[in-house]
Order: C-alpha cells, then sequence, then structure tokens
C-alpha cells in the first residue's frame, strides 16, 4: 500500500533538500567553470600582451643595431630623387608607427599631429633620428604595457580608415618592415 501522508512529507522534503544542495553544487560549479574562463582569458590577453612586448623590445634592439651601422654621413642618401632619405624613412617611421599605436591604445599622440619630422632638417641628423625613433619603441611598449586588451576588439575610426584597436596595433607593428 498506500504510504501515510507524514512520510510522504519527510521524502518530499528530503528531495527537495537534495535538490537545493544540487542546485547549490550546480551554480558554484557554473560559477567556477565561468572564473576558470574568466582565468583563461586572463592568461590569454597576458601572454598577447607579453608577445607584443616581447616583439617591440626586439625590433627595437635590431632597429638599433641597423640605425648605428648607418654612417653618419650617409643619413641623407637617397637613392633616388623620388624617395626618401634614409633619416627621411626612419622618422617616418616612428612618427606613423607612434600615431597607429595611440589609435590601437588610446594613448594620447607621441608626435603631436601636423608635425612632420621627416621634413624638419634639424631632425634628419642622425643623433636626432636615434632619439625620435627610440622615443616611438618606448612609447609603444608602454603604451602596450598599460593598455586595457579587453579592448583588442573595439572599432576605432581615422578618416577613412576603421579597424580594431588590434588592427591598428599589427598596422603599427607591420609598418616598421
Amino acid at each position: 500500500g498506500a504510504e501515510s501522508p507524514g512520510r510522504c512529507a519527510s521524502l518530499c522534503t528530503i528531495i527537495r533538500f537534495k535538490s537545493e544542495k544540487m542546485k547549490r553544487l550546480m551554480l558554484l560549479l557554473l560559477l567556477f567553470s565561468f572564473g576558470q574562463i574568466g582565468y583563461a582569458q586572463a592568461n590569454l590577453s597576458e601572454t598577447v600582451r607579453a608577445q607584443l612586448i616581447k616583439d617591440w623590445k626586439l625590433t627595437k634592439v635590431l632597429t638599433n643595431e641597423y640605425l648605428n651601422t648607418m654612417p653618419m654621413d650617409r643619413y641623407s642618401f637617397k637613392a633616388d630623387d623620388s624617395i626618401r632619405s634614409f633619416a627621411q624613412q626612419m622618422l617616418h617611421v616612428a612618427q606613423v608607427t607612434a600615431a597607429m599605436i595611440s589609435h590601437g591604445t588610446g594613448e594620447p599622440r607621441l608626435f603631436a599631429r601636423g608635425i612632420n619630422l621627416e621634413q624638419r632638417p634639424n631632425a634628419q641628423t642622425k643623433d636626432s633620428v636615434l632619439y625620435y625613433v627610440n622615443a616611438s619603441y618606448d612609447y609603444a611598449i608602454n603604451a602596450i604595457q598599460k593598455f586595457d586588451l579587453s579592448k583588442l576588439d573595439e572599432k576605432v575610426k581615422v578618416r577613412d580608415m576603421e579597424e580594431t584597436r588590434l588592427g591598428w596595433l599589427l598596422k603599427a607593428f607591420d609598418h616598421q618592415t
């Protein structure tokens, strides 16, 4: 037979209790899983940051070797009249790279808008080129160190170009080559 009403109520209470415990356990497991996903995303973000910084630091060293190898009197060298001199090309790379880093990270620009370093005669010396190029690398490294990587997929429009912040950072790195 029939079960007594008291026993049924006790059984329902036990099932409800176990069900509530199971709900809490599932909720804790779910929260733990989200925490692990968040941890994995944070860990990936820091891996991306570390790789970007490592690449920028290495490229700074290699570029400095290149700049230091060029004799001082050859910084004005142009392979053809229609192209930039060595100094102008390096200043162009420094200035545009820093602008793209600004677009990517949201940091204030290193070089003021409207200033064209490659057209400034006093910027054409070896010492000046080294200064501006190193300033642009230091700016890139520091901006990436401070950047909130959760914003990598944000779109930034500059003139007629719209890219994600990651896209601007990649363009900045690519612009050196």
